[in-house]
């Protein structure tokens, strides 16, 4: 599906009928933790159980906090991924009492859930003390206000929850940014419950593919060579793969592709800072010359901009369904076990062909 969307801060999608209830809300903080690899400094937020380190964790997280002062309400792109993310619940007849949501889109997630699932207790976890100070103190719907909610500080690769505890497991737009993705995902697999439920939002390898192409070609007429300026993402083809790995049973993997338009190249940069996705690479390069920058929205605005004056920016999303298995679960028959080959099939449904 390819969806396009004009980027305006006072723009909201999906909204429905709100029924009051109440009920007290608490806030924790947990330090214990369980990881995939092993590791002998406790600090999960200085030390990193994956032996490749593509991404700067510490940065990350003060990109979080930023994005905390800077986050827009209701941007349309980010509700209308959750939205589409949460929808997922109304196709289960299962009920989740005990939700876990990580990082990316905590307040977007926490605001559009509207009752689905039949969550009675949610947990919010964040790299960013700040991130979830402001999703505590922001006001929230009041169909939501029957959900016990508490508050995390953690990080996605050292989960500080026992194993068999949550029901659901809920992550949008924030898990391209961890170091060993596998291994968060196993992770998220050990923390849910036997049939539990595990639903991602990630970015895809064409997200922002407009922005690589104007970077690269503002680098090679500038400075005679590129360095990363876009994170590097997932494939499509690797998302099935590593539910796989992780375990899951049933994956599910699908794709949407979101247009959004800005006014110019300035505006698409405050909007990846305002939701904390600007880059992270260990190997960027700290220093961007500001003959390089202007070229590159230069390039942006002629390569790509519409007869409104407005520049596109694609945003590929990856959503991830996988379960943890149970006895209950559908299961594939063995090899050999089959009672009619495909040739019979196609002499008895092909003869009309």
């Amino acid at each position: 599906m390819r969806s396009s969307l004009f980027y305006q801060t006072s723009c909201s999608l999906w909204r429905r009928q709100r029924r009051p209830t109440a009920k007290p809300y608490r806030c924790f903080l947990s330090s214990a933790s369980f990881s995939t690899a092993d590791y002998d400094n406790g600090d999960a937020f200085q030390s990193n159980p994956s032996k490749v380190k593509i991404f700067d964790r510490h940065l990350k997280r003060k990109q979080r906090d930023r994005a905390a002062w800077l986050l827009r309400p209701n941007d349309s792109f980010v509700h209308a991924v959750a939205e589409n993310l949460i929808d997922r619940l109304e196709d289960c007849k299962k009920t989740f009492p005990t939700a876990l949501c990580l990082g990316g889109s905590l307040q977007a997630v926490r605001q559009l859930l509207r009752g689905r699932g039949a969550i009675e207790k949610f947990i919010m976890m964040d790299t960013s003390y700040d991130m979830l100070k402001l999703c505590k103190s922001s006001q929230l719907d009041s169909c939501n206000k029957n959900i016990e909610t508490s508050y995390v500080v953690g990080d996605e690769e050292f989960l500080p929850f026992k194993e068999n505890s949550i029901d659901l497991v809920i992550s949008c737009l924030g898990l391209h940014w961890t170091n060993d993705l596998p291994g968060a995902l196993i992770q998220c697999k050990l923390a849910l419950k036997p049939d539990g439920l595990f639903l991602a939002a990630i970015l895809g390898g064409e997200t922002l593919k407009e922005l690589r192409i104007a970077c690269t070609v503002a680098q090679m007429e500038r400075e005679g060579g590129i360095s990363p300026r876009v994170s590097p993402l997932a494939q499509v083809r690797d998302a099935g793969n590593l539910l796989t790995r992780a375990g899951f049973a049933l994956p599910g993997v699908d794709v949407d592709e979101y247009v959004v338009r800005y006014k110019s190249a300035l505006d698409l940069i405050e909007h990846l800072r305002a939701m904390g996705e600007t880059n992270v690479l260990l190997q960027r390069s700290n220093i961007l010359n500001r003959e390089t920058a202007l070229a590159t929205a230069a390039i942006y605005d002629s390569l790509f901009a519409a007869e409104d004056g407005t520049i596109p920016a694609t945003f590929q999303v990856i959503y991830m369904t996988g379960w943890k298995e149970h006895p209950s679960q559908q299961k594939a028959k063995s090899r050999g076990s089959a009672t009619i080959s495909f040739k019979d099939m196609q002499k008895q449904f092909g003869r009309g062909s």
